[in-house]
């Protein structure tokens, strides 16, 4: 097995990019997928454990506690979180902090925006336009994978009482958007949408896409539609698409990922 495991989700494909530039100070690292169950969650034996995972008004994607329920590490391993996010980075940390008996170190880096039916992608804080938020995650993530590379210890940010009604009012808020998911008539038929789905929300029909509601908002399949036909009501088409520019749809459709 691998020295070093980290559990990621990720829409944008921001949260993956900064489990490889973690994975790439650590070396001898797998970076396992939590957009389905996780292929590998018996970690036993690992030096050191890791979840990263994007900020979602305030909590974190539905499946994410779910996943990290799953895994088993030995509990005097060394454990990590690293949250991303546009503003704030919620009450995610804290709620892995309890999930895994204590995490030893816990960082935010904030990047450009995925949800756009909500904002434009670059309304981040700091307001940077996408290749400066690129270069400052490449940075901070870096800085992180160093600092848990020498198992350094720091506190855990806990978020604030409004975070968590903001995540307990999500996946209500998800499933209602949902249902304004359509591909207009300049879909090209791939099926990149379908295949990308974490829940398997979206089915190819004669062709076409086919949009159902279990739905958590991670937009990878209008993020990472090459002819920008998919949808979510009608701001999203005023908005440009934005998905990490180093990682492609099928890696992150990746169940897992080793660097050395």
């Amino acid at each position: 097995m691998s020295r070093n495991y980290i559990f990621c989700f990720s829409g944008s494909g921001n949260c993956l990019d900064i489990a490889k530039n973690v994975a790439a100070q650590l070396g001898d690292c797998d970076i396992v997928s939590m957009r389905r169950m996780p292929e590998v969650t018996d970690v036993r034996g690992a030096e050191r454990v890791g979840f990263i995972f994007p900020c979602y008004a305030g909590g974190m994607p539905a499946v994410v506690e779910e996943h990290v329920k799953a895994v088993q590490m030995d509990p005097g391993c060394y454990k990590f979180g690293i949250v991303s996010c546009a503003a704030y980075p919620g009450i995610g940390l804290s709620v892995i902090d309890k999930l895994v008996g204590g995490l030893d170190y816990a960082k935010v880096i904030s990047h450009q925006c995925s949800c756009i039916w909500l904002f434009p992608h670059d309304l981040m804080m700091p307001k940077l336009d996408a290749a400066a938020a690129q270069e400052r995650s490449e940075l901070l993530a870096a800085e992180a994978g160093l600092d848990i590379k020498e198992m350094k210890k720091c506190a855990v940010p806990r978020g604030l009482a409004f975070n968590k009604l903001e995540a307990k009012a999500w996946p209500k808020l998800s499933g209602k958007k949902a249902a304004l998911l359509n591909a207009d008539q300049f879909c090209i038929h791939c099926g990149v949408c379908a295949k990308i789905c974490p829940k398997g929300n979206i089915k190819m029909v004669d062709g076409r896409p086919e949009f159902g509601t279990d739905c958590i908002g991670c937009l990878s399949c209008l993020q990472y539609c090459s002819a920008h036909s998919i949808n979510m009501g009608g701001v999203t088409k005023k908005r440009e698409r934005y998905h990490n520019v180093n990682v492609s749809a099928e890696e992150l459709n990746q169940a897992v990922i080793h660097v050395d």
